[in-house]
């Protein structure tokens, strides 16, 4: 059994092998229920982790010759696509 302290605002470190068996991760929501003096939590949604190849394809580029992602720049495609 491992124990945490919680901090003047409430907050509790989830220990991290705790993290990984479970796979928690930055955004995962979790539900808490009181069960008579215990504390349930239970995961409610999955947050999953991606790679940079994950999103291969997802930008296209109809000019001619080849690019690369550090020319690509998304605050003109946004006010092109307006």
């Amino acid at each position: 059994m491992q124990t945490a302290t919680v901090s003047e605002q409430g907050q509790v470190i989830i220990p991290l092998d705790i993290r990984k068996q479970l796979d928690i991760t930055p955004g995962c929501q979790l539900s808490f229920m009181v069960e008579g003096s215990n504390l349930r939590v239970e995961i409610t949604h999955r947050i999953q982790s991606t790679k940079p190849e994950d999103g291969y394809g997802l930008l296209v580029s109809k000019l001619p010759g080849e690019r690369n992602l550090a020319e690509f720049d998304v605050a003109k495609v946004i006010r092109d696509v307006k």
